[in-house]
């Protein structure tokens, strides 16, 4: 599974937005990077409230930030989880992802630096098991 050079930066990017995450309610830190098919990387953490409808995704912060300079064509996802398990984008994020792109390259990794890559059609929606399995936790 071999990366490319704006993948790498973008695992880099995603895992020091990762640790800015303000994530008081669930513990859990993501951090996510789009790249852009012109190369650019936009990078964002989850940011979290009590209330669970106003919490927003790190990718979904990771594409506004793209859209509010200007991208819209996305060629990759990378998604940081806070644990050991892979997390794959939720439903929310995949229905916000499917308006600018169908079914991107997603790079998912552990906190422990774990690497999996496969299209987001190809991924379940829930985070995987520990073992890596594929399957709901």
């Amino acid at each position: 599974m071999a990366l490319t050079a704006h993948e790498k930066l973008a695992l880099d990017a995603a895992r020091l937005a990762r640790v800015r995450a303000h994530a008081p309610y669930s513990g859990k830190q993501v951090g996510a990077a789009v790249i852009t098919t012109a190369g650019q990387i936009f990078a964002a953490c989850n940011v979290e409230n009590p209330d669970s409808a106003l919490r927003v995704c790190a990718e979904r912060n990771a594409i506004a930030g793209a859209i509010a300079a200007g991208q819209r064509d996305f060629s990759a996802i990378v998604v940081i989880a806070p644990d050991g398990r892979f997390w794959p984008p939720c439903e929310l994020c995949r229905g916000v992802i499917r308006e600018f792109v169908a079914n991107p390259r997603l790079i998912l990794a552990t906190a422990d630096g774990r690497l999996h890559v496969a299209d987001l059609d190809e991924l379940p929606a829930t985070p995987f098991s520990r073992d890596g399995a594929g399957d709901a936790p």
